[in-house]
């Protein structure tokens, strides 16, 4: 009787773990890991702390308002880097292998760590997202099949520049004989504009002046002697964190015009003019499509995450430059897992493999992102297996002493001009590291 009582209890026993075992692999099948690389401290914290707070934010909506991903409930993870690439590498590696499939995509906010983790991503499977930044080559799906620049690259910001003072000017043609200063950051993110410049100003025969900044751009002095010394016509200013704010003090100190001052993206938020606001008046910067001030997804967030004191950071930063920037990052990240689970099963996890077909297959028009709460803040987005960027647009915004505002419609960077550009360095790129460019099965294939 006993033996009996004991195999009953065994046989229970088991077959409770079996239970438990199916039920944790189905709870564990209906998570999707967000990693988060975030830098809130040191120089470039007051910039990466609102583009964080507005990628979590987003992610915290489906949640909430959604009830995940098609039922798939969204989890993350966040991990400080302080915009150090050793360190931005670390968290990729704790990260990656995190979640019942692995990470869904990064998106590092740092272009070094995106050179350094280029290799990497073949080998472990997971998407690179650089919406606005990293290699500008990557945009080029043929060689770089994980790498996913949306929405922009730095080739695309100084091509959109370029247009912009040529129109300004009364045509390309009158930038023969002007002079343009490149002020950049003296890191890989400031340095990859230099050969779109080098070839507009070939074509149009205006002079380029290159003055780098050493991090974290706090001493300027000498750069801006220059500046007065050779007096450029017009002064583009590719900074990040405390660079930005610095370079407009020096700008005003050295009595250089702010309106003839142009920042890629990554210069034209509300901490770059903190402490200078009126005498930054006339500043203009690219936007990445979007600008400042509040859409219908800035309500949601406000009514689903916000009011239910659950938000990232102040409620104030809802809708400022940098939090929409992250909201925009994260949905598009979504997006593209909605996108694979349309092939691999609705109310799946994904994986990094899989998450990487929905990027490389979005198709958000207007309609679509009208009904995500983004109308007004960003144009269709469609990506193929050539094209990992899947829209090149962006608008000029102009500081007016107390806010960002539109000063130009849409411009659209030269295709003629960049195509080739980027054709070339991928397949440099390409040689350098024995690959070769993927075929046209691999492009058609789901899997």
């Amino acid at each position: 009787m006993k033996l009996k009582s004991l195999a009953l209890a065994a046989a229970v026993t088991v077959v409770a773990l079996s239970s438990l075992a199916t039920n944790t692999a189905f709870a564990q099948a209906k998570e999707q890991f967000f990693p988060v690389l975030s830098y809130r401290t040191g120089p470039y914290g007051p910039n990466g702390a609102p583009f964080a707070d507005g990628y979590v934010d987003y992610l915290k909506l489906v949640n909430a308002r959604d009830g995940g991903i098609n039922g798939v409930k969204i989890t993350y993870e966040e991990c400080e880097f302080g915009y150090a690439t050793d360190r931005g590498v670390e968290c990729y590696e704790r990260l990656k292998g995190k979640g019942p499939t692995g990470a869904t995509a990064f998106h590092p906010l740092s272009t070094g760590v995106t050179f350094a983790l280029t290799e990497k991503v073949p080998t472990d499977k997971v998407p690179l997202v650089t919406s606005g930044y990293g290699r500008s080559e990557s945009a080029d799906g043929g060689v770089f099949k994980w790498n996913f620049p949306l929405v922009g690259t730095y080739w695309v910001a100084a091509d959109v520049l370029i247009q912009h003072l040529g129109k300004l000017e009364g045509g390309l043609d009158k930038l023969k004989g002007k002079k343009l200063a490149l002020v950049y950051h003296d890191s890989p993110y400031g340095k990859e504009p230099i050969a779109l410049l080098q070839e507009r100003a070939k074509m149009h025969g205006f002079e380029l002046v290159l003055l780098p900044v050493a991090h974290p751009g706090v001493e300027q002095k000498a750069t801006w002697l220059q500046i007065r010394q050779q007096r450029p016509d017009y002064v583009l200013l590719w900074g990040w964190g405390v660079m930005n704010s610095t370079a407009i003090k020096e700008a005003v100190a050295t009595g250089y015009p702010r309106e003839k001052m142009y920042g890629v993206w990554w210069s034209g938020a509300e901490p770059d003019v903190k402490g200078v606001e009126e005498g930054a008046k006339g500043y203009n910067a690219l936007a990445l499509q979007h600008g400042a001030g509040r859409s219908r997804v800035h309500t949601e967030i406000l009514k689903y995450v916000h009011d239910k004191n659950q938000g990232t950071g102040a409620k104030e930063e809802v809708g400022t430059v940098l939090y929409t920037r992250g909201v925009m990052a994260a949905m598009l990240t979504v997006e593209a897992v909605k996108r694979a689970q349309e092939n691999y099963g609705k109310g799946k996890s994904m994986t990094g493999e899989q998450v990487r077909w929905g990027l490389e297959n979005l198709a958000l028009d207007q309609k679509k992102l009208d009904a995500l709460g983004f109308a007004g803040v960003m144009r269709p987005v469609s990506t193929s297996c050539v094209d990992h960027m899947g829209s090149a647009y962006a608008r000029i915004q102009t500081w007016s002493g107390s806010a960002w505002r539109f000063s130009s419609d849409w411009y659209q960077a030269d295709d003629q001009i960049i195509r080739p550009m980027v054709k070339s360095a991928a397949d440099k790129y390409a040689a350098e590291k024995k690959l070769t460019r993927r075929t046209p099965a691999d492009c058609q294939s789901v899997g």
